[in-house]
């Protein structure tokens, strides 16, 4: 038993996290979307849906156009901080980084899937779309930019480029029901990225330049144009064992 009416109350209990919410509003929306169409669905339907008042949607999204790839800002600002680490191999982070955004979506795929039908029938969302793309690729090429400075700025843009290319090659083919676009797929295309460009494991993160493998010798036999095949090829054994070839 309580002795004072203060000590007595409980706590407020806490609002829904907001990243949670935010996430729960975009499956709504994308839902509705999928199903009826972008044009045809309103704020209104999304809102009550969602469990929400148009007010409080307005409060978190601007527009229907916001709200199918808010998902992607808060994934964006958690790449952010995942980049903000200490890192011995600021190429390999990058790649972790792009991995850690292939792997949510696999993890959402259903609303991934939803998303892309969506997206493909709308060219204004498709345009919106190269551009939330190109935000990632720019992430990239700025924590490079800072994590490597004496590193030449167009290596830095190209490899940028080409792990961003890469990761999303894989992802669509994952949203699309490709079972051969895996996480660990992924991760083998990056390592081929890196080894592209000279950032391969084991040299601390420094850009290296690719030595090409070693190719086998050529040996050239000149022969009397009145040899028999079998002569010919005599010729070409003794020049590669070291012998003298008859002229």
């Amino acid at each position: 038993m309580t002795t004072s009416t203060g000590s007595s109350r409980r706590p407020a209990p806490a609002g829904p996290d907001p990243a949670q919410f935010r996430v729960h509003v975009v499956t709504q929306a994308i839902r509705l979307f999928s199903e009826f169409g972008y044009e045809s669905t309103t704020v209104e339907q999304i809102a009550a849906a969602a469990g929400v008042s148009r007010r409080t949607f307005f409060r978190q999204f601007r527009s229907k156009e916001d709200v199918i790839f808010a998902d992607h800002e808060s994934l964006l600002e958690r790449v952010a901080e995942y980049l903000a680490g200490d890192f011995d191999d600021p190429w390999a982070a990058t790649c972790e980084a792009a991995k850690l955004v292939f792997g949510h979506f696999r993890d959402r795929r259903e609303l991934a899937v939803w998303r892309y039908r969506v997206v493909q029938r709308v060219p204004a969302l498709r345009d919106r779309e190269l551009v939330t793309t190109y935000r990632y690729e720019r992430l990239f090429t700025d924590y490079l930019r800072s994590a490597v400075p004496a590193e030449k700025p167009v290596r830095i843009v190209s490899f940028a480029a080409a792990m961003t290319a890469t990761h999303n090659f894989l992802l669509r083919a994952m949203i699309r029901g490709d079972e051969t676009a895996t996480a660990e797929r992924l991760e083998q295309e990056l390592l081929e990225v890196r080894r592209t460009f000279g950032v391969v494991p084991g040299n601390g993160g420094a850009a290296q330049p690719v030595v090409p493998a070693a190719r086998p010798a050529v040996t050239v036999v000149t022969y009397p144009a009145d040899l028999t095949p079998a002569e010919v090829a005599e010729q070409v054994r003794l020049q590669l064992e070291g012998g003298t070839p008859k002229g």
